[in-house]
């Protein structure tokens, strides 16, 4: 999003990360923006049987965590690495002054955001509305959207990821794509769902 010379310019750091490291924990002050250069970062919250819930999943060229660095408050997720990744690390006070310099990466971000919380919204009517069946497949037409994809769409995550994105249970995620293969509204092709 934000072109890597220009955060550098603006004093961002680079930081390497193994798999699971954590990046920030659930109610940590946030005082960083983070961008993806390589890997995978993983957005989550723990139940209080310890499942995680996956608020979201950032790879090459995203930022995550910001609304807590414009509102002020906590961060209301954690986050770690899904696999080794190198991020760009901009202090809160950089991060404003680059957004006061340059107006167009500010408009760009807040469309992002903006984007961001219609998916939350989306999401939040899906768990107290929709079926299973309807939560899964809005899940995996919004993927294929975001990867700018109008034919077939070969989804990267597994059954488990799908699970914590949908807040359902990895059985529960397995008999739902089963059933929607056999309504001929997806295909399975060497165990990978195609949309």
């Amino acid at each position: 999003m934000i072109s890597e010379e220009v955060l550098e310019h603006f004093g961002a750091i680079k930081i390497h990360l193994k798999k699971d490291d954590l990046i920030f924990t659930e109610g940590a002050r946030a005082d960083f923006f983070y961008q993806v250069l390589n890997g995978e970062v993983k957005m989550f919250n723990r139940t209080e049987q310890g499942k995680e819930f996956t608020q979201g999943i950032f790879k090459k060229g995203k930022s995550f965590g910001e609304p807590p660095l414009f509102g002020d408050f906590p961060y209301p997720a954690g986050a770690k690495a899904n696999k080794p990744s190198t991020l760009l690390r901009l202090s809160k006070n950089q991060l404003f002054q680059l957004l006061q310099t340059k107006p167009q990466i500010h408009l760009k971000l807040t469309q992002i955001l903006c984007s961001r919380l219609n998916y939350k919204a989306m999401r939040l009517k899906e768990v107290s509305v929709f079926s299973t069946e309807n939560r899964i497949m809005n899940l995996l037409c919004h993927l294929k959207k975001e990867a700018g994809i109008s034919g077939k769409y070969e989804v990267k995550l597994t059954r488990l990821e799908i699970s914590e994105l949908t807040g359902l249970r990895v059985e529960t995620v397995i008999r739902t794509i089963k059933k929607l293969e056999n309504d001929k509204k997806l295909s399975i092709i060497n165990r990978k769902v195609i949309v």
